[in-house]
């Protein structure tokens, strides 16, 4: 007996909330799974289609870029088309250049389905945080939710290092990206049948030209940075880069202001911690993606690890990660949003300060397994209580714009963080080679690296006290947000 079938002028029944996030889940994790599972095959991939070692960084940048400039974009989209129909779009687009990238053959190809790639997680990452958020009602359900969130993108950011060291070891480099369309493809089919399709949408315009400008604005700062890395800070290609980027952020400031339908419009900003969050989550962001880019190199450069033992390495960082986001709703119960933040960046700031001590000559058990332990614990609880604070207080007509928003910030950090700190730990082992073995020069330059991000999560916990104090206390107990009612109707 069907005990499912329908009635004549009856609707079918709903799907279990907890089936329905565990495929949105599933969506976030496949997104910030291609954020790191090519980081462990980059020497492969380096040398199977002819990257130099400016092209090495935009295997890995040419996605975070993408995913981060276009995410705003996606979710206004969402908002205005409906969640459902984006992110199921953004899987198809996703999957399709997860398999191109596979098939690539040179540097360009590669580049460019990495590229495409971001602009599919850019529709999919603000769509189905926005429809899981509308699951759960404001309170402990919500703060699950987030829990389960922060799970994932943090086990997604590790098993793609995993992922891609069997994978890379087993059959090649190729299949992490075939894995990735695959994966793709099954959360599709998945959403396809689970979610209901949409009953309405919010009513505006899509603001082509404040996305326009914002996108290019971002491209020019994170080239600018990465150019940087071989052709020095003065270069005139750096230079106007650079300063192209500060006026197109300033124009896109001012078109903003004047846009009626404006891609960040001022209201979002002004609700609850909005602000603080993504302030916040961008500083998070800017070292989060650059560890999973300098401990892989480590490991294989340095202690000369294998990709499979590269990526099992990083099991304890997965799972540091998970008990994090299980524990973060007591943590915040315990301490309260503010102290819990501060205190779980000081955590991760501790761990990469720890890594700031390897050495050419160490080990993985002395030099990275404790650090990872520190660094999985921080960096899970801060990025629950951050998106928390990202979504606050928001309503439902900008649930996906403010998811996108969110995602935006710690995508771009990210991508600016990675420019910035590759192009910093280059120049330090560039200096170091001329007078220290290269072993001895690429540590240097790591170590700088790792040293550097310990500051910035340092710097960053000491504002999160301030910004959450400025703010006023939340109601003890809470790491909950705004409701962001009946949005899983909205996709």
């Amino acid at each position: 007996m069907n005990l499912h079938r329908t009635q004549p002028g009856h609707a079918p029944p709903a799907p279990r909330p907890a089936a329905v996030l565990a495929v949105l889940a599933a969506a976030q994790f496949t997104v910030m799974l291609a954020t790191s599972i090519v980081n462990v095959a980059l020497p492969q991939i380096r040398a199977g289609v002819g990257l130099s070692d400016s092209g090495t960084t935009w295997v890995v940048n040419a996605y975070g870029l993408a995913f981060g400039a276009l995410l705003l974009a996606g979710g206004r989209a969402g908002d205005l088309l409906g969640r459902r129909r984006v992110l199921i779009t953004g899987l198809a687009v996703f999957a399709a250049a997860s398999l191109a990238a596979g098939l690539a053959a040179s540097p360009g190809v590669l580049i460019a389905a990495r590229a495409v790639q971001g602009l599919g997680a850019a529709a999919i990452a603000p769509a189905a945080l926005a429809l899981a958020m509308g699951l759960f009602p404001s309170g402990a359900g919500r703060g699950r939710a987030l829990g389960v969130w922060g799970a994932v993108s943090g086990a997604g950011g590790a098993g793609g290092v995993l992922l891609g060291g069997v994978l890379t070891q087993a059959w090649g480099w190729p299949w992490i990206f075939y894995s990735v369309a695959l994966g793709a493809a099954l959360v599709l089919a998945a959403v396809a049948a689970l979610l209901p399709r949409a009953v309405n949408h919010e009513a505006g315009r899509f603001d082509l030209l404040g996305t326009a400008t914002v996108t290019l604005a971002l491209t020019c700062l994170v080239w600018g940075l990465t150019t940087a890395r071989g052709a020095g800070w003065t270069d005139v290609r750096v230079v106007g880069a650079l300063g192209g980027a500060t006026a197109l952020f300033a124009a896109f400031a001012v078109i903003e202001l004047r846009q009626p339908n404006a891609l960040i419009p001022p209201r979002l900003l002004t609700t609850g911690r909005v602000a603080a969050g993504n302030l916040l989550m961008a500083l998070l962001g800017s070292v989060w993606i650059a560890l999973f880019f300098f401990l892989p190199l480590y490991q294989q450069q340095v202690l000369g690890a294998g990709p499979l033992v590269t990526g099992l390495g990083q099991l304890p960082l997965a799972g540091a990660n998970i008990l994090g986001s299980a524990l973060a709703p007591r943590v915040v119960r315990r301490l309260g949003p503010g102290a819990t933040v501060t205190v779980a960046l000081l955590t991760e700031a501790t761990g990469l300060l720890w890594l700031s001590r390897i050495s050419p000559t160490g080990s993985y058990l002395a030099d990275v397994l404790g650090p990872s332990l520190l660094i999985g614990l921080g960096l899970s609880i801060a990025f629950v209580q951050l998106t928390a604070f990202a979504v606050e207080g928001v309503p439902p007509r900008d649930a996906g714009l403010a998811g996108g928003l969110v995602n935006t910030t710690r995508q771009v950090g990210g991508a600016i963080g990675l420019a910035a700190l590759a192009t910093l730990a280059g120049t330090v082992t560039a200096h170091a080679s001329t007078h220290e073995p290269h072993l001895e020069a690429l540590t240097a330059g790591y170590r700088t690296a790792f040293a550097v991000s310990a500051a910035v999560l340092a710097g960053t916990a000491v504002l999160a006290w301030g910004l959450t104090r400025c703010l006023g206390k939340q109601r003890t107990g809470a790491v909950t947000v705004g409701s962001v009612p009946a949005a899983i109707h909205k996709g």
